[in-house]
């Protein structure tokens, strides 16, 4: 199982902060569509993943035990 996590906005449009998906050997772009299929509107911006505390490519790949986490940007001041 992978553990996901969404922030800030992403709660919101989601209505959880975290959850658990049977997502090991899949890709992230895969996690993507999936979530964007489960969830619409959250690819709006540049919503990126980590994955393990790292930014993730498309073409990475998905292993049980793994964090992902939807992060919004963020804005600083």
């Amino acid at each position: 199982m992978i553990t996901l996590h969404y922030f800030a906005g992403l709660r919101e449009k989601t209505g959880v902060s975290n959850e658990q998906v049977d997502f090991s050997g899949r890709t992230v772009e895969e996690l993507w569509e999936w979530a964007s299929e489960k969830y619409p509107g959250i690819q709006s911006g540049s919503v990126r993943i980590a994955v393990n505390e790292e930014y993730a490519l498309p073409e990475d790949r998905l292993q049980n035990g793994d964090v992902a986490a939807f992060i919004p940007p963020v804005s600083g001041g």
